[in-house]
């Protein structure tokens, strides 16, 4: 998913940097309506945890590996816009500081896995939530989902970057087969982490988690309304 230089052509690079900072930017302010004294050092750790787990790869299939993007996860914690902000932190991190990514596509690789992956999983998060009941292990659920879906969703990013520039000679269906079949089971494996590690948040600190507290204020307000 990190993005080597050369892959794709300098126009279309350049244009998702431009992209990117748009969203990021958006983020920037976003975000201070989602974080406080309390969820603000909840952010800063996301950020180090996905980090962390990034640097582990997991087998998948015929010899390819996988690891924890984190987006879902970093959304259902601190909310989208903050969980935009730290996973753009722990790309530029990975990119200058082990050269995980071409610096050239960073653009590119923000674009994938910073925005759209955030807010596809943010969004499947809510969808399910409505969904099923209101309780912790609801939202346990819903993290698991939006994090396989938010996997693809990032690998889709990418063939469309590829589509659009790309300098490779692989064909174009052959990029989507490949790029969403291995991402899907990625997936599958993020959504397991995910699960766990957001239940394990709830279980001590659920006061904290923003997808639980968004959920409570809601529910507050459809008494008052009543």
């Amino acid at each position: 998913m990190h993005i080597p230089d050369g892959f794709i052509d300098v126009p279309t690079s350049a244009a998702f940097v431009g992209l990117s900072a748009v969203g990021i930017g958006a983020a920037l302010k976003g975000a201070r309506t989602q974080l406080d004294d309390k969820t603000a050092p909840l952010a800063g750790l996301t950020a180090v945890f996905i980090f962390a787990v990034q640097m582990l790869n997991f087998p998948v299939v015929a010899g390819t590996s996988g690891h924890l993007i984190g987006a879902a996860l970093a959304a259902v914690l601190v909310g989208p816009w903050a969980a935009t902000l730290a996973l753009t932190v722990v790309l530029l991190m990975q990119a200058f500081l082990f050269a995980d990514g071409g610096l050239t596509a960073l653009g590119l690789s923000v674009f994938n896995m910073s925005i759209i992956s955030v807010w596809v999983g943010y969004g499947t998060f809510l969808l399910i939530r409505k969904i099923l009941p209101k309780n912790k292990s609801s939202i346990a659920i819903a993290a698991s989902i939006a994090a396989a879906v938010s996997v693809p969703a990032a690998a889709f990013g990418f063939w469309v970057q590829y589509v659009i520039g790309a300098t490779g000679t692989f064909s174009d269906s052959a990029v989507f087969t490949s790029m969403i079949g291995v991402h899907i089971l990625i997936g599958i494996g993020e959504a397991i982490i995910t699960g766990l590690t957001v239940t394990a948040v709830l279980a001590s600190r659920s006061d904290l988690v923003f997808g639980w507290k968004n959920n409570k204020n809601k529910e507050v307000l459809e008494i008052k309304n009543v």
